[in-house]
């Protein structure tokens, strides 16, 4: 349990100032804009993929967000925007038992808007490569293939985390 404390801290530290080339504008992905400021938006979930030996922040727009903590992701609503921050798993040299993030892979996001991507099963798929985040432009049928497995779970992988409920600050 420790280690994946460990893990939760270092990624979501990690996603706060990964992306710092992010200041500059972007070519568009699939002629889907950069999302201006994801650096800055919380923490739906995170994964390590044991087959590429990638670790992943999932994050998300303030409209995920809710719908995460409310359980309502199976449709994800109209103007939810998921962020999913990649880096290859980098074993820590003092601390055996723990990982970390190494270099920086990809940033790559779902834009759920059931009307305009229609085409594309109610999202719009984009992806930056790099630090110097340059556009995936393979076309969005790369990104749909991946996704099939979870069509039903509206094409994403992601179990949001459970958050304790916030507590209000005594005043």
């Amino acid at each position: 349990m420790d280690i994946r404390k460990s893990l939760v801290s270092a990624l979501v530290v990690a996603a706060s100032g990964a992306a710092s080339a992010a200041d500059s504008p972007h070519e568009a992905s699939h002629s889907i804009a950069y999302p201006a400021g994801w650096q800055n938006w919380s923490t739906i979930g995170v994964s390590h993929r044991t087959d590429n030996n990638t670790l992943r922040v999932i994050l998300g727009n303030e409209i995920a967000v809710a719908a995460a903590r409310a359980g309502q992701t199976n449709p994800w609503p109209d103007g939810a925007i998921l962020g999913k921050v990649v880096w290859k798993d980098t074993e820590l040299a003092n601390w055996k038992a723990a990982t970390a993030p190494g270099a920086f892979v990809h940033a790559e996001f779902m834009f759920r808007d059931s009307a305009k991507y229609a085409d594309t099963y109610g999202w719009g798929w984009a992806r930056w490569v790099g630090l110097e985040q340059k556009a995936f432009n393979e076309g969005p049928q790369v990104c749909i293939a991946c996704h099939t497995p979870v069509k039903d779970r509206d094409w994403v992988f992601t179990d949001p985390a459970t958050f304790p409920a916030m507590v209000p600050a005594s005043e």
